[in-house]
């Protein structure tokens, strides 16, 4: 049987704990293939990002082209794309070239707080990339930039807002919670089917450095197993979650970094091979 690929648009972290780096990992953990392209070199670690160097958007459509000229993709995602000419590039493939269900983190501000998204590409985020995916996974913050709102206080504000991102985009939306306060981490699933909330116990760690990125891209390599037809978003954003909470729980043992430090995305992997 042929291998499943699964493709990350994303920028480097050097620490290993998100963008690329995370993103490979995670495929890997859930059986993809991974495959990458590059949008930008960020000099970051654990502590927070010190810079950013931007591939030119020709190069990053170069990248794209060429990889799916040679290789089927089943399932994209996109994370980090820094500017609004690397966004409108990608898009511009993605709907020329459809490369599987598309699943769109975007990407906007760091764990630490760092913006990694230039004011001037909001707009195309919203106008251009989220239009040509199937799946879109906003935080509280990011959601609020999409909507032009203020950001949402509780698991009531996270639906409504869910909703009011699938009414105006026709996108499907998995908001995320976690910043939210509480027992427990709530995700709003919102769908043309339904409205659908995705609860996991709040786990007590700092260790946090690419919780977007590996979610989302647990959710590609998952999607990535389906056979072209529409993905039912629930189990496959059910599981990617599971993958995330084990990932959470290991992180404490790793002593990466002295700051926010990284996931284990191995620990789904030992989990299912041991």
């Amino acid at each position: 049987m042929s291998a499943r690929v699964a493709l990350t648009i994303a920028g480097s972290d050097p620490s290993g704990g998100a963008g690329i780096q995370a993103d490979l990992k995670t495929f890997a953990a859930l059986d993809a293939f991974g495959t990458a392209v590059l949008t930008a070199l960020t000099a970051q670690s654990t502590r927070g990002v010190a810079g950013v160097h931007v591939v030119p958007a020709d190069f990053v459509r170069r990248q794209l082209e060429v990889l799916l000229d040679d290789v089927t993709v089943h399932a994209t995602k996109t994370g980090m794309l820094a500017d609004a000419a690397v966004t409108r590039a990608v898009a511009l493939v993605l709907r020329e070239r459809r490369p599987g269900p598309v699943v769109v983190d975007p990407v906007m501000v760091a764990t630490s707080g760092d913006r990694l998204l230039d004011a001037s590409a909001v707009a195309a985020v919203r106008d251009e990339l989220v239009p040509v995916a199937d799946l879109v996974t906003p935080n509280v913050p990011e959601a609020a930039v999409l909507l032009g709102a203020g950001a949402a206080r509780d698991p009531d504000e996270v639906a409504a807002q869910a909703e009011e991102l699938l009414r105006r985009t026709g996108t499907a939306v998995l908001l995320k919670g976690g910043h939210l306060d509480g027992a427990e981490s709530v995700d709003v699933l919102a769908e043309p089917g339904g409205t659908h909330l995705v609860r996991r116990p709040r786990l007590a760690t700092v260790n946090t450095h690419g919780t977007g990125c590996t979610l989302s891209s647990a959710i590609a390599a998952i999607a990535a197993r389906g056979t072209g037809a529409p993905v039912s978003w629930l189990p496959v954003v059910e599981e990617a979650r599971d993958h995330l909470q084990c990932a959470l729980a290991g992180a404490d043992a790793l002593h990466v970094g002295s700051g926010n430090g990284p996931l284990d995305h191995s620990r789904t992997h030992h989990r299912r091979t041991s």
